[in-house]
């Protein structure tokens, strides 16, 4: 039986693969610090007792944007990276998974990005996660076997973070903000379908990398005018300007009055979207979910959890509500 280590496997990711994982017969182990105070992987010792007897390392741990820690993210993308790769090299472990993120390649000059896109992160978080990427190309150049997977905005019942004052508002009927008409192209992936890509990943011999997303999506004023169809609450999607709203958001941002990290302002109301040809031709991959389906999916989780969300303390943050704080003031602008 194989045996498999789910580092953040408390985290959203982490636990939709974990369950995956499970149901396929794979022995699991969860390294996250968020079920134990040791498990910590700023910890050599103790990433390095985790690895122990494991076949396959799916790597998730990470300190998201909402975090808005520079510190941390340099001592858990990179450092902690590092931590995990210097045990699994020593214990010869069979696979790394490494999940990266879209933020490596900051504000692409042009659509589709594709996996010889040159990265250019354009703020602390994507550059962390560029610096974890490096690292599993330095062990992999060993003999490591590593693969890299760089998802899309993940989407999918449960995960909340910004996407609960999204639907929130949409709840309450409130107007939704676009920006310059929310004309631009983003892709979503849901999450069954990552999962699916990880494990395809973890079964594929030899080092490569995969740009992961849904292969049906539209602009983002498409996919909310939907969602707001689809509930009925009478919210509306309105446009705003983009050489007004984003410089407020940024500030609110470095203010810390705002949830909004500083990825979040600056890809909201841009477009961005992966080609995702190589996942499909070398993994097989096929996702399921367009953006529509896994937004209008969430939407209905969201009402349908909602009573029991709003009192959540869990502790990662993409499954876990936020205080909107000066985001809320947007709707002083239409």
């Amino acid at each position: 039986m194989t045996t498999a280590l789910v580092t953040g496997g408390a985290g959203y990711l982490g636990s939709l693969l974990a369950d995956r994982l499970r149901a396929l017969d794979y022995t699991v182990r969860i390294f996250d610090i968020a079920d134990s105070p040791e498990a910590d992987i700023c910890d050599p010792a103790a990433i390095a007792a985790a690895c122990e007897g494991v076949d396959i390392v799916f790597h998730n741990v990470a300190q998201v944007p909402l975090a808005r820690n520079n510190e941390l993210f340099w001592r858990v993308n990179r450092d902690g990276t590092r931590n995990l790769l210097v045990a699994c090299e020593a214990r010869r472990v069979r696979k790394v998974v490494y999940t990266s993120s879209s933020a490596i390649y900051g504000v692409p000059a042009s659509n589709p990005v594709t996996e010889e896109t040159v990265p250019a992160p354009r703020e602390e978080y994507g550059r962390a996660k560029l610096a974890g990427e490096q690292l599993c190309r330095e062990f992999a150049a060993r003999g490591l076997d590593v693969s890299i997977v760089r998802p899309r905005t993940i989407m999918g019942p449960g995960r909340l973070g910004i996407f609960q004052v999204l639907f929130e508002w949409i709840f309450e009927g409130k107007n939704i903000p676009v920006l310059n008409g929310g004309r631009n192209r983003y892709q979503f992936v849901h999450g069954d379908d990552l999962v699916e890509a990880l494990i395809l990943a973890a079964n594929h011999s030899g080092s490569d990398d995969f740009n992961c997303g849904a292969r049906e999506f539209g602009t983002m004023r498409e996919v909310l005018e939907r969602v707001c169809a689809h509930a009925a609450t009478g919210s509306r999607v309105k446009s705003l300007p983009m050489w007004l709203i984003t410089p407020v958001m940024t500030a609110a941002s470095a203010l810390r009055l705002s949830p909004l990290a500083p990825y979040h302002t600056l890809m909201y109301g841009r477009s961005m979207y992966f080609d995702i040809t190589k996942a499909e031709r070398i993994l097989n991959w096929r996702p399921r979910y367009s953006n529509d389906q896994m937004f209008l999916q969430t939407y209905d989780w969201y009402v349908a959890n909602r009573e029991a969300i709003l009192h959540s303390t869990h502790a990662s943050p993409h499954r876990s509500p936020l205080k909107q704080r000066a985001l809320s003031l947007l709707h002083w602008f239409f």
